[in-house]
């Protein structure tokens, strides 16, 4: 997904690149979704801003998330690329709150657990600012 995921989409790839053994090739699309909008909390409604440039079809795709919160993006992008017949669908968060989930997404690999609470930085943004912050950090109301 882009924006959010950018950090640690470019971060991950460098660590599997350097990693003894690792994929000699990897390819990195975006997609681009939106269930918030200009809100502070997600409207439930996932819009496709910008679909896959790449055919997924009998590949092993990863998908990278910034944070996965009420599990609704994330749960509407597995459906969506499971009809497109992957050989292999695994996804992967920096960030999980899971204080407040409303759908089964699938989560295989998740960096931390978030606080229940708006979080910026690291490619988190809140009305597209904050994302470019070094570190993760609690928006203040």
């Amino acid at each position: 997904m882009l924006k959010g995921a950018l950090y640690v989409t470019v971060d991950l790839v460098r660590t599997l690149c350097t990693i003894g053994g690792g994929p000699s090739e990897i390819v990195v699309d975006y997609i681009v979704l939106s269930s918030y909008g200009q809100n502070s909390r997600s409207s439930g409604d996932v819009r496709m801003l910008k679909d896959l440039k790449s055919c997924v079809t009998g590949k092993h795709v990863v998908i990278v998330e910034d944070i996965v919160d009420h599990g609704l993006t994330l749960d509407w992008l597995q459906k969506h690329l499971r009809a497109r017949n992957p050989a292999l669908l695994k996804s992967c968060t920096l960030l999980d709150k899971p204080y407040h989930r409303r759908a089964n997404a699938r989560i295989d690999y998740v960096g931390m657990t978030a606080p229940d609470a708006f979080v910026v930085g690291y490619g988190l943004d809140h009305q597209e600012r904050y994302r470019n912050l070094p570190f993760i950090a609690q928006l203040g109301h």
